[in-house]
């Protein structure tokens, strides 16, 4: 017979194979230490981003405005009202820059912050000052600006803390690019603290001298001026001794940074 002719031979069957099957994966996908720290940074650059535009907008709308109430006094109304005090928790009312009288913007800038119209939110010789002192053994005093007594009044907490320090630099510069110096000194002059339940020079002209803020001499401005290291430990119903000292200096000073014209260049 012709091999060509011939049937095929049918296949032979093939040999069981020995290798193992594969394992199906149990508890989902395997996440390795590179791969944690990758989802973690992602997740906090994505949150540190949203919280700086967040405050970048917040800050912005600041500027035309006029903020209700300050970090501080919702502070000290949740301290007031855990210890059962009567209404009302704190002293204020908003007065604009039109109405505040310029000897009240000279006291504070001649008692805290001299340089306050030529830095742009943070002071190097104050701070070279403070450093050198510290250097020589003596205590790390603040060196904080206007500016950055708004940020810290406005929108943080009492206390020192590195984190709240930086917390107040990132504000005191979101300020100095979004607001003109004008505006933050008229931001500052109404929540800064006076006396335990005090705020703005609004609420404090009419508690200690009896008049509208429009009408404030040079003296009462510079008393107001003095207070303000600590709201706490001085007393404006009964200013004592070393008080009226710094106030004198402080009204002397106002006129040795300019007087009003120091005004024109914010």
């Amino acid at each position: 017979m012709n091999p060509a002719l011939s049937e095929p031979e049918a296949p032979q069957p093939a040999a069981p194979s020995t290798a193992a099957p594969p394992v199906a994966a149990v508890g989902g996908p395997r996440w390795s230490p590179r791969g944690v720290w990758r989802v973690l940074w992602y997740l906090l650059s994505r949150g540190l981003a949203a919280l700086a535009l967040g405050s970048a907008l917040l800050v912005g709308a600041l500027r035309w405005i006029d903020p209700p109430v300050s970090s501080f006094m919702v502070r000290q109304a949740l301290v007031a009202w855990r210890i059962h005090r009567a209404p009302p928790y704190f002293y204020h009312s908003w007065v604009p820059w039109g109405r505040i009288p310029p000897v009240l913007p000279l006291a504070v800038i001649a008692g805290e912050d001299q340089r306050f119209a030529y830095h742009h939110g943070f002071d190097p010789a104050e701070l070279r000052q403070a450093l050198a002192v510290w250097r020589r053994g003596g205590t790390l005093r603040g060196a904080s600006t206007i500016t950055q007594q708004t940020a810290k009044n406005l929108f943080l907490w009492p206390g020192r803390s590195w984190v709240r320090k930086g917390l107040e630099a990132w504000f005191a510069a979101l300020m100095e690019v979004l607001w003109p110096k004008q505006r933050i000194l008229e931001v500052y002059l109404n929540i800064v603290q006076f006396s335990p339940s005090t705020y703005g020079v609004g609420a404090a002209s009419e508690r200690y001298f009896h008049r509208p803020v429009d009408d404030m001499t040079l003296r009462e401005a510079a008393l107001l001026a003095a207070v303000l290291p600590a709201p706490g430990a001085y007393r404006l119903d009964r200013p004592s001794a070393r008080l009226q000292r710094r106030a004198d200096w402080i009204a002397d000073q106002t006129q040795r940074i300019g007087g009003r014209r120091y005004l024109e260049r914010l």
